[in-house]
Parts: C-alpha cells; sequence; structure tokens
C-alpha cells in the first residue's frame, strides 16, 4: 500500500486533483469529509464538543452550528485548541480504519488541506502538493466561492505559505493554468504512484 498525503492551498484546486486521481483508482480519505462525519448528531465527537463549549452551538435541528462555533474558536486559539484536540483524534481513527479496509496494493490518496501547517508529511509514503500563484487562487475564490477580495486574502493568509507547502512536496501539480492542462500532469502523477505501489509490492 503507498500512502500519499495531498494538499494544497485554498482555491490551488486540490479538490479537482482528488477526483482525478480516484476516477484513476486511487481510495480517497478525506479529512474534511470525515472532520463533519464525527461531529454528526448523535456521535460522541457532538457530544464531547456541546461538553466543552455549550449547548449554544447547536443549531435548532440539533446539528453543530459550524459558523456559530467558527466564530469562537478563529477568534481564540486556546479554544480551537481545545476543539482540535477533540476532533483531530477521532479524524485519525477514522481515517486509519478507512485506510484499514483498503487493498495491500492500493494507492490510498489522503487529502489532507492542514497538511504543512500540521506538519502531517512524515505520516505518508510521499506528499503531493496542488500549486497555484496567489493570483489565480484570489481569483478562484472570488468568482467561484463568491468571497469578497479580503476575505479570499485573509482566508489564504491563514494558511501555509506557498514556498512551506512546495518544501514537503515529493511531487507537485501545477494548476495555474485551464482544466485541459491539469490532465496531463494529474496521469503522470498516477503513473508514479502507481510505479511506487508496485516497488512496495514485490519487496
Amino acid at each position: 500500500m503507498l500512502k500519499v498525503g495531498l494538499t494544497g492551498g485554498i482555491g490551488a484546486g486540490k479538490s479537482e486533483v482528488s477526483r482525478m486521481l480516484v476516477s484513476y483508482g486511487a481510495v480517497l480519505i478525506d479529512a474534511d469529509k470525515i472532520a463533519r462525519e464525527v461531529v454528526e448528531p448523535g456521535t460522541p465527537g457532538l457530544a464531547a464538543v456541546v461538553e466543552a463549549f455549550g449547548q449554544d452551538i447547536l443549531a435548532a435541528d440539533g446539528t453543530l452550528d459550524r459558523p456559530k462555533l467558527g466564530s469562537i474558536v478563529f477568534a481564540d486559539t486556546s479554544r480551537l485548541a481545545t476543539l482540535n484536540a477533540i476532533v483531530h483524534p477521532l479524524v485519525g481513527a477514522r481515517s486509519a480504519e478507512l485506510e484499514g479496509g483498503a487493498d495491500a496494493d492500493a494507492v490510498v490518496i489522503h487529502d489532507v488541506p492542514l497538511l504543512t501547517e500540521n506538519a502531517l508529511a512524515p505520516l505518508y509514503d510521499l506528499v503531493v502538493v496542488v500549486d497555484a500563484s496567489a493570483g489565480t487562487q484570489l481569483e478562484r475564490l472570488v468568482r467561484l466561492r463568491g468571497m469578497t477580495e479580503d476575505e479570499a486574502r485573509s482566508r489564504m493568509a491563514a494558511q501555509a505559505s506557498r514556498e512551506q507547502r512546495l518544501e514537503i512536496a515529493d511531487l507537485v501539480v501545477n494548476n495555474d493554468g485551464p482544466l485541459e492542462a491539469l490532465e496531463p500532469q494529474v496521469r503522470k502523477v498516477w503513473a508514479e504512484l502507481t510505479g511506487r505501489a508496485e516497488r512496495i509490492d514485490t519487496h
């Protein structure tokens, strides 16, 4: 099994790359998706979050009010650390469970937005970074996600720098251009990953 960490700045196009890799046969473990699952109503995760932050963080239907919780934790690093201490171990355990269910010769892609920020590179056999210039990221966030330029800039500033991400990359996918320029690069990355997985398999 080859364990691959996939990351990239907001608006770099990481989701598009992971979608292509899955279409070629990769097993995807999406950290963001799991982080939402572990705090769904009825889970121990949600109970622990409510215990730490109070009933006010629940919406009327009993689900987690994400914007409300976000406004609390992003204004106070100690509260954010409290939340991470609850959620991260649950995400880690679920990721390990999903990885354990994959075939022995699988290429497992861990889509981890904060891989660089949380220094998680050593957990993977190699790291793929989806790279785009700050100008491209900004344009996409404003055009595709409807953010204001100020919102987009503050979200980008809260992440690792482009240089920090490239420093931990084993393979880089440049996504500054149009979609059709992405496919050949991702195919090449997939060939490299499957080649490495085979070499692991034969040893």
